[in-house]
């Protein structure tokens, strides 16, 4: 008769049972590190792991109140709210152990939700250990964050997958050993690699793989050919709101503000292999185009939006590859935020000085009235001066005494665009003298 156990996931019935069976997080399970002493002590505290999906914060809480002889009460985030909440509070009032609230992707809860938790925190009724794939600084709110701990957990390296597909594939108790199954190395550490540091991934991968074996050799194998088409099913981690989101188009924009092509080249391919939209990747290089770039290669901008454009009319995968080029072309230009820098110190001054009239001499006078009042008055017309250039002439409120923004760089065509502003300024002052 088959178990209720051999129904569940392998990934599920490979969850370590003690601390010591437990791969990876060496920085927080290594000998005296801070959760290795909280199992020691049996003691378990609120806290909050968070880390990518697959690294061990399941189990980890399940370690930690498990060895404490705690009561474990699990919630999701994502099915429960707070009158669940209310419902755990009833069982830890009416429990004779100390109780544990374990909640996963507790980023779900909003405002109200986690502001349910923490009277009962506070007074030590319950213990949380929430789980969250999003940083904890934007989505928990401050007063639950004062409350607890946060750990973070690092994405398992190869060889730690590499350990667990070997102890499942050799485990004679709740790993496939009873099947035979035999993978070349070459197979294990190409799935490893698949996984993208997700052991859970790896362990469901694992098992769909033993589905396909066949026997030879009095063992079940599987043929490269079969292995390879199930390995390109595999997704890597890209959550399209989340860390990993942010983290890596900020290494796009970086590799690219760092004149390093190579690098924005790879973490392009990382998102779109992802399956990050290019429509978004493509807007982002606008923006580098103009916060990097800027005046000291203004074709960067026009190449960019290009791309865009090439991409609309092909699609995937033809119109990435515009992209790309684009990509390449902004982390070789000549770099200047001399622009970014302007808008952003104008846009402060528009913003303190917003009620500042318009000089009168600035303003139009398209009828009789209005040039009656002066408007227009003593406005000098720069293509009647010398060069087309009025000297000294102010073009900016009188409270705001010419400020100066924008400060061209000596790199690309800034630089003639930097010798020709000092021209100019040296024309202003003898003209003013």
């Amino acid at each position: 008769m088959t178990t209720h156990a051999s129904l569940q996931p392998l990934a599920t019935r490979q969850r370590p049972r003690t601390l010591d069976e437990f791969v990876g997080q060496s920085h927080l399970v290594g000998e005296a590190k801070p959760l290795f002493q909280a199992y020691q002590q049996q003691r378990v505290h609120s806290m909050i792991l968070w880390g990518p999906p697959g690294t061990g914060k399941t189990t980890l809480a399940k370690l930690l109140a498990g060895h404490a002889n705690a009561q474990m009460i699990s919630l999701s985030a994502v099915m429960s709210g707070v009158k669940d909440i209310r419902a755990a509070v009833e069982r830890a009032e009416q429990s004779t152990q100390a109780c544990v609230l374990f909640i996963d992707e507790i980023h779900r809860f909003n405002k109200s939700q986690q502001d349910a938790l923490l009277p009962h925190v506070e007074s030590g009724l319950l213990t949380l250990i929430g789980a969250t794939t999003e940083n904890p600084s934007f989505a928990l709110n401050n007063a639950l964050l004062s409350r607890v701990r946060v750990y973070i957990l690092q994405v398992l390296t190869q060889e730690d997958i590499q350990v667990l597909l070997e102890r499942a594939l050799t485990d004679e108790a709740t790993g496939l050993a009873s099947k035979h199954i035999a993978l070349s190395n070459k197979q294990v550490q190409q799935l490893a690699a698949a996984a993208d540091g997700d052991a859970r991934a790896a362990l469901n991968l694992l098992e769909i793989i033993a589905d396909f074996a066949t026997e030879q050799e009095g063992k079940q194998r599987i043929a490269d050919t079969t292995f390879a088409t199930l390995l390109q099913q595999t997704v890597r981690h890209f959550d399209k709101h989340g860390d990993i989101f942010h983290e890596q188009i900020s290494a796009v924009h970086k590799a690219v503000r760092g004149s390093a092509p190579d690098a924005a080249l790879y973490w392009l391919c990382r998102m779109l292999d992802g399956g990050c939209d290019p429509h978004y990747v493509a807007r982002r290089v606008l923006r580098m185009a103009s916060e990097d770039i800027g005046n000291a290669d203004p074709r960067a901008l026009r190449l960019a939006l290009d791309a865009w454009e090439v991409y609309e009319r092909l699609g995937s995968p033809e119109g990435e590859l515009a992209i790309a080029q684009a990509v390449i072309y902004l982390a070789c230009a000549p770099k200047s935020n001399a622009a970014y820098t302007a808008f952003n110190e104008a846009m402060q001054d528009a913003k303190q000085h917003g009620n500042v009239p318009v000089p009168m001499h600035l303003r139009n006078s398209p009828t009789q009235l209005m040039k009656a009042q002066g408007y227009g008055k003593n406005y000098r017309y720069a293509h009647d001066e010398t060069d087309a250039y009025a000297a000294g002439e102010n073009y900016f409120p009188d409270k705001l005494k010419q400020p100066h923004y924008y400060h061209p760089v000596d790199r690309g065509l800034e630089i003639k665009i930097k010798e020709k502003l000092e021209q100019l300024k040296e024309r202003d002052k003898l003209a003013i003298k």
